[in-house]
């Protein structure tokens, strides 16, 4: 184990608490100690939901380590059942309460209840979040979707208009419930009926109506994939697993679930324009071609972000990687597209070490990624899980869809145009005209009387800030010179987006030279060296 401040997924039981959260009829009692009630924030605080998540807590103490702690867990699971009377229940451990071994499921078992009740194995010192929420779901479906059919069942889909299911959407997930609206109103417009949705807003006995479709519909791989294969080998029903973040990947998506369902696709993908090709093709937007980008995230919308940035925006990537290790062939195969090596880990450290040896001027990652890129001084949109509470907005802000791709358009293009502004402003912030200290020029007729105290009293300007300390690799940190307050000063006039490539050739010239100090000459003379 490592200790950190940091975390990109929290433990399994995580998972398997947004798949309950989101369902309904489906109680959760996780044996736990005194303490993990705290995720119950995560819901209420973060995501801003109205009621607190279906889980009971058996919330032991240290006191009662010496005693029976798994009659704390039977008369839990009998409160829980006479209390919320669900249609279902799945019992499981914490990360702690792993560690004493007391069998949640064969205690639950025991107690013969009437209701369908799921045990979880979730190994918290192997696995993470998004593996608890697959492992929980497709638990659920193998449970609860009822026996395959039979040789002699009559064949589905005559008489009626194709129908599918989606696999994927939980609470707790980035964007989940906006994309759920743009993707059923594609299947609408091609003419599919969706079946159930699962497991955002399912019951347990939806789930046994998920064999009545003729395909499934996979949003969200990481979570989702396991069961549409299961669904697929008991049901014989296929799914599409291409993930519609983008323009190409939506077009992609539409064609692959018409193919299914046996319909033409001409129409819906004539009738959903979105406003991102039209710009990747204007002349404003020479102004994001070839910018360098480092993307970190989830698996599915790394790679998603990853296409859209290099084929639809003309960004360059220069850096991709997940904490999602059950994903990491993707990835890397992916990363090799771009000519860079998949960044496959769960250190923020480790991943902010990339974004500086990247010399990125757009960061798409996480809130933790958004952190680092503001201590770093480069532009950073958020683009996937973990996230924090202005990552989930009342508006409809989709992911997915051809809505969801002028969502992303926005996100990934105005990081880089306010950049712009800020530079300017910064790099103006002491001209004798612009100064802070001068008042609105639209504002230029004064009346005399404000004019005379002005003169009388002329407004001093404030004193200009020390700049910000340049921040040097840590590789050669120690061998490295140090910046002369000019130069540092004359670096922070260099636009953003290159002035991280400015200071790494500048501190380069000078330790080539054996200089010890870089003025502001010295700053020009490497300027002039590496422009030839």
């Amino acid at each position: 184990m490592q200790l950190t401040v940091w975390t990109y997924e929290g433990p399994p039981h995580i998972g398997a608490m947004r798949v309950a959260t989101a369902m309904s009829g489906l109680h959760y009692v996780l044996h736990s100690p005194q303490g993990d009630t705290y995720a119950d924030l995560l819901f209420t605080m973060i995501e801003r939901r109205a009621a607190r998540p279906p889980v009971t807590y058996t919330t032991f103490q240290a006191q009662d380590l010496g005693r029976d702690t798994a009659a704390i867990f039977k008369d839990a699971v009998a409160a829980a059942y006479e209390r919320f009377r669900p249609q279902a229940m799945i019992v499981g451990a914490s990360c702690t309460a792993e560690l004493i071994q007391d069998d949640p499921g064969g205690l639950a078992k025991a107690l013969a209840l009437p209701i369908p009740v799921i045990p979880l194995e979730l190994p918290a010192y192997q696995k993470k979040e998004n593996w608890g929420a697959s492992e929980t779901l497709y638990r659920l479906v193998r449970a609860l979707s009822g026996p395959p059919p039979t040789a002699d069942a009559p064949p589905r889909g005559e008489g009626r208009r194709p129908l599918c299911n989606i696999l994927g959407p939980t609470a707790l997930g980035f964007r989940h419930r906006d994309d759920l609206i743009e993707i059923r109103k594609i299947l609408d417009g091609l003419g599919i009926d969706v079946n159930v949705v699962v497991p955002l807003g399912a019951t347990p006995a939806d789930l046994g109506r998920l064999g009545e479709a003729d395909f499934n519909v996979v949003l969200y791989p990481e979570i989702a994939r396991a069961a549409a294969q299961y669904l697929e080998k008991t049901f014989r029903q296929p799914f599409v697993d291409t993930v519609p973040i983008g323009v190409n990947a939506t077009i992609r998506f539409v064609e692959a679930v018409a193919a299914l369902a046996g319909v033409d696709p001409a129409p819906t993908l004539a009738g959903a324009p979105s406003r991102l090709p039209w710009y990747s093709r204007s002349v404003d937007s020479t102004y994001l071609t070839g910018k360098r980008v480092f993307i970190f995230g989830d698996a599915t919308h790394a790679l998603a972000a990853a296409r859209i940035a290099a084929t639809e925006l003309g960004f360059k990537v220069v850096g991709l990687g997940t904490y999602t290790r059950e994903f990491a062939r993707e990835v890397r195969a992916e990363a090799a597209l771009h000519g860079i090596e998949g960044l496959i880990c769960d250190d923020y450290l480790d991943v902010e070490a990339a974004i500086q040896a990247s010399q990125a001027e757009l960061v798409l990652g996480t809130q933790m990624e958004r952190h680092i890129a503001k201590r770093l001084g480069i532009p950073c949109a958020v683009i996937s899980a973990p996230i924090h509470v202005q990552d989930f907005p009342a508006r409809h802000s989709p992911q997915m869809g051809f809505e969801g791709a002028n969502v992303l358009f926005d996100t990934f293009v105005h990081p880089l145009m306010m950049g712009l502004e800020e530079h300017l402003l910064g790099m103006f912030r002491e001209d004798t005209e612009f100064h802070d200290g001068v008042g609105p020029s639209h504002l230029g007729g004064l009346p005399r009387a404000i004019a005379e105290a002005t003169v009388q009293a002329p407004m001093e300007s404030p004193p200009t800030p020390a700049p910000a300390p340049i921040l040097l690799d840590a590789a050669v940190a120690s061998t490295a010179a140090s910046w002369a307050p000019e130069a540092e000063k004359e670096l922070r006039k260099i636009p953003f987006f290159v002035r991280g490539k400015a200071r790494s050739n500048t501190e380069k010239f000078a330790r080539e030279r054996a200089l010890p100090l870089i003025t502001v000459e010295t700053l020009y003379d490497a300027k002039a060296h590496f422009g030839r």
